[in-house]
């Protein structure tokens, strides 16, 4: 079988990181290629790596619907695949409309929880109806879904109709790493990463920390990532007076790294960050507002490292509160506070959290797993479309 997945760039994010994953691990039945359209290609050279063969349609960010429609369309008649799979909203769109002009079935995938409650409040204005109305427009022509949540299922059964019968959940995976004893029996050190976006929720964590650091003043929290939010959080940091304490010293080339060992040396930073030569991590705050199945989470749970996250519904299918991790109530930073100073005093039961968490992880998320289940789901969807045809 001969499959097109499709995407926006091969920039190192979830979604991206993901595919590189489970494409590599794919079996000689399925002979798979990457089609991105625009210019962002971070992971181009781990695809290469990989043996997973990559089309760059050259399309200028950020729309430019039209021209990356026509450059599709050609090849996939050049390439005459059986399948087409789409991950992204702009690739989806693209897609989509291929799809229905060269006649090749396209697969869909939910990596999102992008029209939640707070999703909507998130995402204000006429640009985010326009991109519902498009997404709902056009989400009759793949003939199957991919969701990485059961929480996903039911969310775009609500907010876009899908059929959830014609929707398979195949979870993200991470590769099992070997961990080290930890020396480390205290929490003091919290640590993020994640692109910096309003719905993450650093800003939650931020202030939650602030109200930690009046009864533990030696504790340190430390956020990687880039994004447009940062001039935000630099600013709620100032507002707090937080300098000292809170780090924001950019992206990290290996976060599995920093949480497996529990420290790291710290990544090119400005200059207000380099007299802290290491940064070390005793727990992972994943405080975001709406997600997909989380690559980072999976990442924390395979650490072993604990985990304070949110109470999204796709944390919860992941993790069991106060089992494998604790768990406080979405964007609410007196909550979180609460459960971060019960870490603090109560290391031994929280650092065996983390332990139930790696058992957890390797159990339902090794990513030799996952990438079978995932080429199992499209062998059967491509069996059943050829019967159909």
């Amino acid at each position: 079988m001969k499959i097109l997945f499709t995407q926006d760039a091969l920039v190192n994010a979830g979604a991206e990181r993901s595919h590189l994953e489970i494409l590599s691990r794919f079996s000689n039945k399925v002979y798979v290629s990457m089609v991105y359209f625009y210019p962002k290609n971070e992971l181009s050279e781990e695809y290469q790596r990989a043996g997973i063969r990559l089309f760059f349609l050259d399309i200028p960010e950020t729309y430019h619907f039209s021209l990356a429609v026509s450059r599709l369309v050609k090849l996939i008649r050049q390439e005459k695949p059986d399948l087409l799979v789409s991950c992204l909203w702009r690739a989806d769109m693209i897609t989509r409309i291929a799809s229905f002009i060269s006649g090749v079935p396209v697969v869909g995938t939910l990596v999102n929880d992008s029209y939640s409650p707070l999703a909507w409040r998130d995402k204000k204005g006429l640009k985010f109806k326009l991109v519902y109305w498009l997404d709902q427009l056009t989400s009759r022509i793949p003939i199957h879904w991919i969701a990485n949540a059961k929480a996903l299922v039911d969310s775009h059964q609500r907010t876009l109709g899908l059929n959830p019968r014609k929707i398979s959940v195949v979870y993200r995976g991470r590769e099992i790493p070997k961990i080290p004893p930890k020396a480390s029996q205290s929490i003091r050190n919290f640590v993020s990463y994640g692109r910096f976006l309003e719905r993450k929720g650093f800003q939650d964590a931020i202030q939650a920390f602030f109200e930690v650091l009046k009864t533990y003043p030696d504790c340190t929290f430390t956020i990687f990532g880039e994004g447009p939010y940062r001039k935000e959080l630099e600013e709620l940091i100032q507002d707090l007076g937080l300098q000292d304490f809170v780090f924001l010293p950019g992206k990290i080339a290996n976060p599995m790294n920093l949480l497996i060992h529990g420290y790291c040396p710290l990544p090119t930073a400005p200059d207000s960050y380099r007299d802290c030569p290491l940064i070390t991590a005793d727990c992972f705050l994943f405080p975001s507002w709406y997600e997909g199945f989380s690559g980072a989470l999976v990442e924390a749970m395979m650490a072993g490292i604990p985990i304070i996250a949110s109470d999204i519904p796709m944390n919860l299918e992941a993790l069991e509160d106060q089992k494998t991790g604790l768990i406080f109530q979405t964007s609410n930073s007196s909550d979180l506070a609460q459960k971060m100073i019960w870490a603090i005093q109560n290391p031994s039961l929280f650092i065996q959290m983390g332990v139930e968490a790696r058992k957890t992880a390797i159990q339902r998320f090794d990513i030799e797993k996952i990438s079978k289940e995932y080429e199992n789901v499209l062998l059967e969807i491509a069996e059943k479309t050829t019967k159909r045809w």
